[in-house]
């Protein structure tokens, strides 16, 4: 299977880059999923792909690496995340 990042073209232009500033500041700089902290990246909720609005703050999100990698995985190639290991994994990010 071919990988296409439909969100390319929009990503790389100045609008997106105030845009995702705006939503870091919105989502307090945290995952909005696991409340990590440190590297994220801002999701496009429902995808470009899929008719989600490219630019619009509703649709828009901040997404950890893991997260948003997850999250992909689910929307590329269906199924759902082991409520168990996410369980797991918020408690290993909270540092309990």
């Amino acid at each position: 299977m071919t990988w296409h990042r439909h969100s390319r073209h929009v990503i790389r232009t100045e609008r997106w880059k105030r845009l995702r500033r705006e939503i870091l500041r919105r989502d307090e700089y945290k995952c909005r999923s696991c409340g990590a902290a440190g590297q994220l990246e801002c999701d496009h909720v429902k995808p470009v792909r899929d008719g989600g609005a490219e630019y619009d703050p509703g649709n828009l999100q901040m997404l950890c690496k893991s997260c948003h990698a997850a999250k992909t995985q689910i929307e590329v190639h269906g199924g759902k995340l082991d409520p168990e290991k996410l369980k797991w994994r918020k408690l290993m990010r909270s540092g309990l």
